[in-house]
């Protein structure tokens, strides 16, 4: 590569840059609240693993595992990836860490993960999850809560284009039935399915049901339902469910053809789509995994996760026009003179030390006045502060409302605070942005 050409990003790793970033911590922040008041505790888990950690507990014959893995040999000759999903990690750690034995926990975790797939809308090589899991409870009121707790995200973020659809997977004992019903179907279809399917048929017929080939889609909808094959348990558990949903008011539509990617979903599984992304319409997705801790060397405990696909959830979050793209300062500080110019840092942490629910921008490298005051407007900031040299000899400084008709006004610095806090409460667009929030209103 020639040593002065421009390096451009890895294709399907993609920059967040600061226009974007508002909705990303909006997203997080909401998500971050409402976790903890479902009594989650936050979790970080390594994004580097043991490969067969995925393998088993993913399924070797996944996509995930046979097509997308970021695997690599380090320097010792370990066999490693990068996290392609976190449930695997979560529970890994919660093994690794003696956290079992008996206990319950709801935890969650969010960063990015890594699947080698083919970059388009929605679909990135590196994406970011909020992952959330529920540890040692069996019964349906544990998966109609999380459900809860993903439609209650939705109508905190304003977003409405989606739609909530779940499934049965039933017991392992079932799944096996239902299997060799698949696969005798399916057999009798071999010719007439794209070549992936077939290899799909080997090994894991389930796995057709994912496929987009058009027409291995008419022979999938077509083929016997899982919900036929389902344990009596099951179906009680599925009922139960169902009418949770029913009674707070959740609305949903049962999809028998809703089989998730990985393989170790069992029972309730569940997605919230939507028609806004394309062919990718999965914004959050999860189910019941009762038989994985004890697949990866765990007391055998039950167990439910979801996962929120963070990019998918922002690009919802962009039609909602209520939401700005950017995180404006609250007061925009301008210096005009020699001796303003070196005050003016001064000056701007003291007003950050009295005010630290505020976002203060200084007007860094100085200026013409007009030049400075286009920079404040073009912030968003509905404020400016004006420091002079004059008004730096009577120890005062100048407010000057940005987003609303009004004078400029001089006050003493001592005062500084107090006055740009009304002044703030005065405006129409800050009131709004909520200045008692403890990060500043989360604009």
């Amino acid at each position: 590569m020639n040593s002065t050409a421009q390096i451009m990003a890895v294709r399907g790793m993609n920059d967040v840059l600061p226009g974007d970033i508002g909705l990303w911590q909006r997203l997080e922040a909401v998500a971050r609240e409402l976790l903890e008041s479902y009594g989650y505790s936050e979790m970080r888990v390594p994004i580097v693993e043991h490969s067969d950690l995925f393998k088993r507990a993913i399924g070797e014959h996944t996509d995930v595992v046979e097509k997308e893995m970021y695997t690599f040999v380090d320097q010792g000759g370990e066999s490693l990836t990068l996290r392609p999903e976190a449930t695997a990690g979560m529970i890994r750690a919660v093994i690794s860490n003696g956290m079992l034995r008996g206990q319950r926990h709801k935890l969650w975790c969010t960063g990015p993960m890594f699947r080698h797939e083919k970059p388009q809308k929605g679909r990135f090589r590196q994406f970011h999850q909020i992952n959330v899991e529920a540890i040692g409870f069996p019964g349906p009121d544990l998966d109609a809560e999380l459900i809860a707790l993903t439609a209650r995200l939705w109508r905190r973020l304003g977003v409405t284009r989606v739609r909530l659809q779940i499934n049965s997977l039933g017991t392992a004992q079932a799944r096996r039935a239902y299997r060799s019903a698949l696969t005798d179907y399916f057999r009798a279809h071999e010719q007439e399915l794209d070549p992936d399917s077939r290899r799909r048929l080997g090994v894991n017929p389930l796995r057709i049901l994912d496929s987009k080939n058009p027409q291995t889609r008419d022979l999938v909808a077509a083929a016997p339902l899982l919900t036929e094959h389902l344990d009596s348990e099951s179906c009680d558990h599925f009922d139960a469910l169902r009418a949770a949903l029913v009674s707070t008011g959740i609305d949903f539509e049962v999809n028998p053809r809703l089989v998730r990617g990985l393989d170790y979903y069992s029972r309730t599984v569940f997605e919230w789509v939507t028609d806004a992304l394309g062919a990718q319409d999965a914004v959050c997705g999860g189910g019941r995994y009762d038989g994985l801790i004890s697949q990866l060397g765990g007391e055998a405990t039950p167990a439910m996760g979801c996962a929120i696909g963070v990019e998918r959830a922002v690009e919802l979050l962009r039609l909602a026009p209520q939401q700005p793209l950017t995180i404006a300062p609250h007061v925009y500080v301008i210096t005009s003179g020699e001796r303003a110019s070196a005050a003016g840092m001064r000056v701007v942490e003291a007003l950050r030390d009295a005010l630290p629910r505020l976002r203060i921008e200084l007007s860094l490298g100085g200026g013409p006045l007009r030049s400075q005051f286009r920079r404040a407007d073009r912030s968003g900031a509905p404020l400016a502060v004006v420091l002079g040299d004059e008004e730096l000899g009577r120890d005062a400084a100048a407010l000057k409302p940005l987003r609303r008709e009004a004078g400029q006004s001089e006050w003493p610095l001592a005062e500084l605070p107090e006055r740009i806090l009304a002044a703030l409460s005065a405006d129409a667009e800050v009131r709004g942005a909520g200045l008692g929030d403890e990060n500043g209103g989360g604009r």
